[in-house]
């Protein structure tokens, strides 16, 4: 394995970062807080406790996995698709870099970059609301899987995409509303039976609930459930990425 070409590719993604710093972090801190001021001022108000848990305490792992969702797709997307579009992915093509090597690099630096979005996020939460995490080495599990796994997502839309229209397509259009309808801002126990079933055949709830279950030891579905549905997402990105490259899917184009 190429070690020096993945630091290589993994290092100019996050210099990227740093680079459009206000871009790439302040202004997902910024909304992801507005969220929280928002809802847990104007509904927090009115719902005082869920299940022993304050409202505002309840919804920060929701706004963290709302934001390494999105953050996850997009960086890996765009990371991918830029090449493409200017012309430098015959230059990384050409290059003695296996497919294998470009993934853990471009993944990788994506997945960093949404992981310390989301301690960031975490940090800033604390200070609003007292926050407790009861399963630590849960909750930087289903932290680590879910940014692997949608940056692993996101590297398939950029590879798909053909115009930047298409890279916001997926998580404005998909994703955001799926989080939103996926509890992360309610307990889908507050839903009427009928709503509580269609929510289920939603896969971002397993990963809030997981993610909520390491914090507060509250979960609408089982631990394990939301464990095995992370991984079922990882391996069917991981195998529709195998495909790709078998078939050279618009990798120049």
């Amino acid at each position: 394995m190429n070690l020096y070409a993945i630091k290589a590719i993994y290092l100019f993604e996050m210099h990227r970062t740093w680079r459009t710093i206000m871009q790439s972090v302040i202004s997902p801190v910024i909304s992801t807080s507005l969220y929280f001021v928002v809802f847990g001022s104007a509904i927090g108000g009115r719902i005082p406790e869920i299940s022993g848990v304050s409202y505002g305490a309840f919804i920060v792992p929701g706004l963290i996995m709302l934001s390494l969702l999105t953050q996850s797709i997009s960086n890996a997307s765009f990371g991918i698709y830029f090449p493409k579009f200017v012309g430098t992915i015959y230059e990384l093509l050409s290059a003695p870099v296996s497919y294998m090597e470009i993934v853990i690099a471009y993944v990788g630096a994506a997945a960093t970059k949404s992981i310390i979005l989301g301690v960031i996020i975490l940090a800033t939460a604390a200070l609003f609301v007292p926050l407790r995490i009861d399963h630590p080495f849960m909750m930087l599990l289903f932290l680590v899987l879910t940014a692997v796994t949608f940056s692993l997502f996101g590297f398939i839309i950029g590879i798909w995409a053909d115009g930047f229209e298409k890279l916001q397509l997926v998580p404005l259009m998909i994703i955001t509303p799926l989080t939103f309808l996926g509890g992360s801002f309610y307990s889908i126990e507050m839903l009427p039976p009928f709503w509580q079933t269609v929510t289920l055949f939603n896969p971002v709830v397993y990963l809030i609930s997981g993610f909520r279950w390491s914090f507060f030891s509250l979960s609408d579905v089982h631990i394990g459930t939301s464990l095995a549905m992370t991984a079922v997402f990882l391996i069917a990105c991981i195998l529709i990425l195998r495909w790709i490259f078998k078939t050279g899917y618009r990798l120049k184009s």
